[in-house]
């Protein structure tokens, strides 16, 4: 953990917020950490032509606003056992901007996957990206596979790892992670190469294809090397496979509460603050996905 910086959960009315708050309120309980939650009002320009229709609108947003922030935080309370120090913010502006800049003093940054009204748009295309790609802690977008909308609470926590810096800060967040919720970690390698693609010639028992899968349990061990020593409590299964990244992880979402990822793999191109994985996931996963990238 770092420090006791607060769990950001954003909200906008929508159901999508409330599955988000629920599966923040658990996770700061769990992790002992304060629950700060916030909502963004955002005032078109063409509203400030007109000053008087511009304040009018302002005051029917703020209440609405306060509302809402009054449930969520009624909602969290409900979620947990025992007491959870809740704070509550509205802010006025654009929503990624004030999320990233929010971010800089939270642990993690916690959405709904589908919002309306301020969040409108939010998790689809170009906001998302900015968020996930932008924000200076974790980003964890809250989907679920239950029909009440909730995230599951019942599942391993499944990390993807690679060679890259995020694939190393990510595996750090889901230990704790793990802990916390006393879960399980299942930890991913997954590889593919088109030089031993079976349609070229060459099958398992070919040299090249062992050499790479042999190369990549000991990626995966490096990664994981001294966080076992660091969480004993945490129990740890290993699985590296041959195939696509995105086809795998959402495979283990299924059946998974949590899949932590970074924000960008070692296939990335160079400058590029997304990878297509991460992306993928936020957008289609069965359970919540927590983007993490490198400090």
């Amino acid at each position: 953990m770092t420090g006791h910086k607060p769990i950001i959960v954003g909200v906008d009315g929508s159901e999508s917020a409330s599955a988000a708050v629920v599966w923040a309120a658990r996770t700061a309980a769990a992790l002992s950490l304060p629950l700060h939650i916030v909502t963004v009002v955002h005032i078109p320009a063409f509203y400030y032509t007109e000053p008087y229709l511009a304040e009018s609108f302002k005051e029917e947003l703020a209440d609405t606003a306060k509302a809402r922030l009054g449930s969520a935080r009624v909602l969290a309370k409900q979620t947990v056992d025992g007491s959870l120090d809740i704070t509550t913010e509205q802010h006025e502006g654009k929503v990624s901007q004030t999320l990233i800049a929010l971010s800089a003093d939270a642990h993690m940054v916690v959405l709904g996957s589908r919002g309306h009204g301020e969040f409108t748009g939010l998790l689809v295309g170009s906001t998302t990206s900015s968020v996930a790609a932008h924000a200076q802690c974790p980003l964890v977008v809250v989907r679920g596979r239950t029909l009440d909308g909730r995230p599951p609470t019942e599942g391993p926590i499944v990390v993807g790892v690679d060679g890259s810096e995020s694939s190393k800060a990510a595996v750090d967040v889901a230990f704790a992670q793990a802990s916390a919720m006393s879960s399980t970690l299942v930890a991913v390698n997954v590889w593919s190469d088109v030089s031993v693609q079976p349609s070229l010639g060459a099958s398992p028992d070919d040299p090249l294809w062992g050499g790479i899968q042999t190369g990549e349990e000991v990626v995966l061990s490096e990664r994981l090397a001294g966080f076992q020593e660091r969480y004993p409590d945490v129990t740890v299964e290993r699985v590296v496979a041959r195939d696509r990244p995105v086809r795998v992880l959402s495979e283990f979402a299924e059946k998974a509460q949590l899949v932590v990822v970074g924000s960008r793999g070692r296939g990335g191109f160079t400058g590029m603050l997304l990878g297509s994985t991460s992306n993928a996931l936020m957008h289609t996963a069965d359970c919540p996905v927590m983007i993490v990238r490198e400090q």
